[in-house]
């Protein structure tokens, strides 16, 4: 446990539901997802769940709340994987499930994830009317193009039609559209823009592609990719298209209208704590002693074994001393106006003193934000961001 210290004093926590299926694997995710291609489905397209995983997802949450006693959850995000191939009566019985187990806050943040080519209408409404008040569309591009290129499943056509789904329930939609695509211009992603902005959402999350390892991508990459520095161009012209529209730009990928930051990520990157609940799912949590990351093993088979066995309650492993200030930073570091100097003590209960040195250095090497009542990487810190949150790793003999 993180010791010395003083007591930490928990605050609100966010609940992250795992749902591990995809209609098919893109070749670009490294998500812990899995094709469900051959599952069976009801007549709104829906996977006919078995009731064993949502039972386990509930049980997994039991046992998780009973870690840090009861807290009240600011946010749930249903992420995947697919989400959005529950079935509607499967979702309420989920929430509803939650409900009865955890309190939510008045104002929960409650999203779901969706891809275009799974939205029903009708099953987006069913969700909102059992909690769902953000949906977050997986776009990726409106352009056929690179939606093939990409392994998407959706036309550009189907993705107009989810997003027009997702605001007929809710004003609160986020988008996500990557960029830097196999063949892709700047002129290409211009327009991409262009649609994003007159989609009419609230918050847009603009990703650089990247080739992760253990993709199909990694193994055979596409032909075609942007070199650095037009990748970079592209990224600069996303934030001037996205600002001068009047997003606000508050972490390295998220762009919001004022008051419609996600709640739910500001919980990572701002070192707050998390129930992770699910195949794959990883969680965080204050205890009496100090901090908890807890992981569930992913393929579904197992993650299911471990709940009906008991064993997901022995998973997880204490956040010692040393480790505290890279995690720290590699959270917080993320958004734009950081966070508070006190938010370090307020969430690890340690004194400043022990990153102070090397806080001191960054800030001498125009790294971090002069500021000493705030910790914020600057313009050139964000450009070296890996190298700067680096720095915070522990020696260790």
């Amino acid at each position: 446990m993180v010791a010395p210290g003083e007591r930490i004093e928990p605050e609100g926590i966010a609940l992250y539901v795992h749902w591990p299926w995809c209609v098919r694997k893109c070749p670009y995710c490294d998500f812990n997802s899995f094709s469900c291609r051959q599952e069976p489905r009801d007549a709104q397209g829906a996977l006919r769940e078995e009731p064993g995983y949502l039972d386990a997802l509930l049980r997994d949450l039991e046992c998780a709340a009973a870690l840090t006693g009861l807290r009240e959850v600011h946010s749930i995000f249903f992420g995947g994987g697919t989400p959005s191939l529950m079935s509607s009566a499967g979702f309420a019985r989920l929430m509803d499930g939650i409900r009865a187990r955890v309190p939510l806050a008045a104002d929960c943040e409650i999203t779901l994830e969706a891809n275009p080519g799974t939205v029903e209408t009708a099953r987006f409404e069913d969700y909102a009317a059992a909690g769902v008040n953000r949906f977050s569309i997986g776009v990726q591009s409106f352009d056929d193009r690179f939606l093939k290129a990409l392994g998407r499943i959706h036309t550009a056509q189907e993705a107009e039609r989810a997003v027009e789904a997702a605001l007929h329930c809710t004003a609160n939609v986020n988008l996500d559209v990557m960029y830097a695509l196999p063949g892709q211009t700047l002129e290409d992603v211009r327009r991409d823009l262009d649609a994003a902005l007159c989609a009419g959402t609230a918050h847009l999350s603009f990703y650089e592609l990247t080739i992760e390892e253990g993709t199909a991508f990694a193994k055979r990459p596409p032909a075609g990719l942007p070199d650095i520095d037009l990748a970079a161009d592209m990224g600069e012209m996303v934030h001037a298209a996205l600002t001068r529209a009047g997003f606000e730009h508050y972490e390295i990928s998220g762009y919001a209208r004022p008051g419609r930051r996600c709640r739910h990520n500001l919980t990572y990157w701002t070192f707050g704590d998390y129930y992770g609940i699910g195949a794959g799912a990883h969680g965080k949590l204050t205890v009496s002693g100090g901090i908890l990351r807890t992981v569930r093993r992913q393929a579904p088979f197992l993650y299911l074994d471990d709940v009906r066995s008991g064993r997901i309650a022995g998973q997880l492993h204490d956040v010692d001393a040393q480790s505290l200030p890279f995690e720290f930073m590699l959270n917080v570091l993320r958004l734009y106006e950081g966070v508070p100097a006190s938010r370090w003590r307020q969430t690890t209960g340690l004194p400043l003193s022990v990153i102070e040195p090397v806080l001191e250095d960054l800030r001498g090497e125009g790294l971090l934000a002069a500021d000493e009542s705030r910790i914020a990487a600057t313009e050139l810190g964000r450009r070296f961001l890996s190298d700067v949150q680096e720095r915070f790793l522990a020696e260790r003999g």
